[in-house]
């Protein structure tokens, strides 16, 4: 049972992002029954979100056999929201075939020559593949944004560009679903300080994270209107409540599940020309 996670975590055409709505733990077990311990709580979501990587795995086995459609799941959110750990913990047990996730980093000089979506249409899914993106085209209405980079009407232009590059994609046999990590402002302080405090981890601290969290509230800003300029019923837009790492790989596995229940996913049908073949 997966709750209808794509009613419950759709983003809603007046967006305002509240971080106490990072902290929400509405399909936890807990949540269910708040007479469950902590870490018996935690332990059951955990199995729940184990069964739906399976069931995932099966349909994903279909997509890649059936070879017609193709799934575009794109992470975006803070420094430190999850999206490397969304990644880990949702795909590692799903065969490799037919799935490819692309980690979109600062544009190289060949990509700042070319135009803003260039480097993001080569990695869009292919037939028969699951895509995950770890930030995408929409840091460059992001970013660029906050940090002045281009103006309103050049984000304005750009929404306009992102809405129609996702409807191509869409009316072409791609699948599409948006997800926003939402975490609080003090949920990534105490990860920042933990990746610095911890050696093993900080090689993943970057203090330019630091100084782009002075921007925090810029940020918010800026997410909240791009969502609500491009969540669109071919390209929804989900804001996933992601402060309990658990709670949130329950709610991604479950929206990725009825998205794929939803596709009509079968393997082919028996060849009739290799009704009479046997192997010797």
């Amino acid at each position: 049972m997966t709750h209808d996670a794509r009613q419950r975590f759709r983003a809603s055409a007046k967006l305002k992002l509240r971080e106490e709505e990072a902290d929400d733990a509405t399909f936890s077990s807990r949540a269910a029954n708040p007479k469950l311990g902590k870490s018996r709580g935690k332990a059951l979501d955990l199995e729940r979100t184990a069964a739906l990587i399976d069931r995932i795995a099966a349909l994903q086995d279909k997509l890649y056999a059936q070879h017609q459609k193709k799934v575009l799941l794109v992470l975006q959110g803070m420094d430190t929201s999850g999206k490397d750990g969304t990644v880990r913990a949702l795909f590692s047990r799903i065969s490799p075939m037919g799935l490819r996730a692309v980690a979109f980093k600062g544009p190289t000089d060949n990509e700042l020559a070319h135009d803003y979506l260039w480097r993001v249409h080569q990695h869009v899914p292919v037939k028969g593949e699951i895509a995950i993106f770890n930030r995408s085209h929409y840091e460059d209405v992001l970013i660029t944004r906050v940090q002045g980079w281009i103006d309103d009407d050049e984000c304005r232009r750009r929404y306009s560009q992102i809405r129609d590059f996702e409807r191509m994609l869409a009316e072409t046999g791609t699948v599409i679903v948006k997800v926003f990590l939402h975490i609080s402002k003090e949920e990534q302080r105490e990860r920042l300080q933990e990746r610095l405090d911890d050696p093993d981890k900080q090689w993943k601290f970057n203090p330019e994270d630091v100084k782009q969290r002075g921007k925090w509230d810029d940020y918010l800003r800026a997410y909240e209107k791009a969502i609500r300029e491009t969540n669109v019923p071919h390209a929804p837009w989900y804001v996933v409540p992601a402060n309990s790492k658990t709670h949130r790989n329950l709610v991604i596995a479950s929206l990725l599940l009825e998205t794929l229940e939803g596709m009509e996913l079968n393997y082919p049908p028996p060849h009739p020309d290799l009704s009479s073949f046997t192997v010797a």
